[in-house]
């Protein structure tokens, strides 16, 4: 009796790897085939299941995604993700909504190209740095743009000014959606901040977080109202997030 074809050998990806920003680490999770953690330089960045892009590991990118999902989006639309790592939420987005359009962003070269060889997203991934990528778009071009960037703990100065802001806002169409990942603290003195000035420019924000401690908080912010069930908002007149 035929055994049929067998099956061809799994190839091995998880290991260390340099990258332009030092080194970069996949780690296979002995909990689950199928499952890794690409690190950057010993900090935990993405989570990976191959063949499996709708699960989402971490708190924040699940918070992502149900302001995604309340919010008002063309079915065809075009999403920029900035901070590619192993554009575990672009390929959720382009998996949940097949007709979108997205483009991930990575500064670094070689950990872009780890990432294409390792994970194979099904996105197109492009090497440039944030801000002139997010100066350099189209007025008008985008329907969604995500900021997920980190040196270290925190997110670069020149990603959260005004300035940046409103160059997201240009390039979004009228009603899109910014979705932006914060490494906070206690009291969530870096949110305060970043809201401040997406109101500035944007007019109407939502927070998801756990908790008032230190981790990862995320806003959302459109010149559409967003109404996003069980999240913390910010009004002009308030200086405590509430949760509506």
């Amino acid at each position: 009796m035929s055994r049929g074809k067998p099956r061809a050998p799994k190839r091995r990806i998880e290991g260390d790897y340099p990258i332009a920003t030092g080194t970069a680490a996949i780690v296979a999770d002995p909990a689950r085939d199928g499952g890794f953690t690409l690190e950057v330089n010993r900090v935990p960045s993405s989570y990976v299941v191959l063949g499996a892009p709708e699960v989402l590991h971490y708190d924040y990118m699940r918070w992502f995604a149900e302001i995604l999902a309340s919010h008002t989006l063309p079915e065809s639309f075009s999403a920029v993700h900035l901070g590619a790592g192993a554009c575990s939420f672009a390929s959720y987005v382009q998996h949940r909504y097949p007709d979108s359009a997205n483009v991930a962003v990575e500064l670094d070269r070689e950990l872009a190209a780890l990432v294409r060889w390792a994970f194979d997203p099904p996105v197109e991934l492009k090497v440039a740095e944030a801000r002139a990528f997010t100066h350099a778009l189209a007025p008008g071009s985008q329907d969604l743009i995500v900021r997920d960037v980190f040196a270290g703990p925190a997110t670069p100065r020149a990603l959260t000014t005004v300035e940046f802001y409103t160059a997201v806002r240009r390039a979004l169409c009228p009603g899109g959606l910014f979705l932006a990942n914060i490494g906070d603290t206690k009291g969530l003195p870096t949110t305060r901040a970043e809201l401040a000035g997406l109101r500035e420019v944007f007019g109407h924000t939502v927070v998801l977080a756990e908790g008032n401690g230190y981790g990862n908080v995320v806003v959302g912010a459109s010149t559409s109202k967003l109404e996003v069930p069980g999240a913390l908002a910010l009004d002009a007149h308030e200086h405590t997030p509430r949760r509506d």
